[in-house]
């Protein structure tokens, strides 16, 4: 049949042997029309037995090179080309550490004060509201007496602070108890506690501690951003969009974690270990420096990373390895293991701490099993619809 003038498809018609439409259908390239069409064949038409396509058939390339899922990659890249970025990604990680490694060395005496904070915050504590008489030379605290054990006239409830200055008496200068009008803060506190080094390398250790955890803590997110620089370009759109969710609701969790702890915990737990120290007839007024920044650094650690009880919890329940019927059902379970984590997370094994420290993560059970229940509901509705 001659090939029609307007360029459309052409019926076929079976010609004498299969070989020769088999080659004709072969002569196809790109461009949607077979090579004997484009040579002009007999008298502008096509064999027999050839079979012809435009642009809106089915040999239409360019529709079907068309990507059929939402891509997000960027640039096809060589196995060579892959590991070169790899190199450029972990270098740019090491230089990140390096320079937050030195940022903390330089800033180290910013970075103690913010750390020796829930002590203060802890010896300012008043559980009891007995008055004290209390002693000062200079700023130094001599002592710290009970009211009842000094009793003065007139101090009623109120603490009274008495300063050690020289009177003359009868023409004689002796040492004598004298109201001190201008006491030193640490005259107010409930305890007293000096960080102190007792080796020629302390100051050297502390720094290096605090240069690990903080340089560490400020490199984060820039060593995250490096490594989704290399990550992301081989996600879909909606995996980058499920993985900025998590890592938003995982960074969240983390600080919560780290803010409930200095703020909260941390002082609570000071503050207990010193009156136990004392109950048991210890003095609790020295604490080595280097004992005490460990303590503060894996505690916020460790409650940060408890935090993300959630996160594990609904990945779990994402996967359908769980569901809300059984994080209601193993509940008991999940509570005992939730304090045997917080024992071992717990620096000082204080019975107290640890239950201040799991009461926070069986709040985000439960919140986890709402939100799981949630997720059951929609699932449901869906399925309904």
């Amino acid at each position: 049949m001659p090939s029609d003038s307007s360029g459309d498809r052409v019926a076929s018609t079976p010609g004498p042997s299969d070989e020769a439409s088999h080659e004709a259908a072969s002569d196809h390239d790109g461009t949607g029309r077979s090579a004997s069409a484009e040579g002009g064949g007999h008298d502008g038409g096509v064999p027999p037995g050839a079979l012809t396509t435009t642009g809106d058939g089915w040999g239409d390339d360019a529709s079907r090179d068309e990507p059929v899922d939402e891509e997000g990659g960027g640039p096809i890249k060589s196995f060579l080309e892959h590991l070169e970025d790899l190199r450029w990604t972990l270098i740019r990680c090491a230089v990140s550490v390096f320079l937050g490694i030195l940022a903390c060395l330089t800033a180290g005496n910013f970075i103690i004060s913010l750390l020796e904070a829930p002590l203060v915050r802890a010896q300012r504590a008043r559980p009891d509201k007995e008055p004290v008489v209390v002693i000062t030379m200079g700023t130094n605290i001599l002592s710290r007496l009970p009211a009842k054990t000094f009793p003065l006239p007139g101090s009623g409830t109120n603490d009274v602070v008495l300063k050690v200055a020289p009177v003359a008496l009868q023409g004689a200068t002796v040492l004598a108890l004298v109201p001190d009008t201008n006491p030193p803060p640490m005259a107010g506190y409930s305890m007293q506690v000096s960080l102190k080094t007792y080796s020629p390398g302390g100051g050297f250790t502390i720094a290096v501690q605090l240069a690990i955890f903080g340089g560490l803590t400020l490199s984060a997110p820039f060593v995250l951003y490096f490594l989704g620089q290399f990550i992301l370009p081989a996600l879909h759109v909606h995996e980058k969009r499920f993985l900025f969710r998590i890592a938003g609701a995982s960074s969240f969790l983390f600080f919560a974690g780290i803010a409930f702890c200095y703020f909260v915990l941390l002082p609570i737990t000071l503050g207990t270990t010193a009156a136990f120290s004392n109950w048991l007839g210890f003095s609790a007024d020295e604490w080595r420096a280097d004992e005490y920044i460990s303590f503060c650094c894996w505690f916020l650690l460790g409650m940060g990373l408890s935090f993300q009880l959630p996160m594990v919890l609904l990945t779990l329940v994402k996967v359908g390895l769980l569901d809300v019927a059984g994080l209601a059902k193993y509940r008991a379970y999940f509570y005992v293991g939730i304090l045997v984590i917080a024992g071992f997370v717990t620096p000082d094994g204080n019975p107290f701490t640890m239950m201040l420290m799991a009461a926070p993560l069986m709040g985000l059970y439960e919140l986890s099993v709402v939100i799981a229940w949630f997720w059951a509901r929609n699932e449901r509705r869906a399925g309904r619809a």
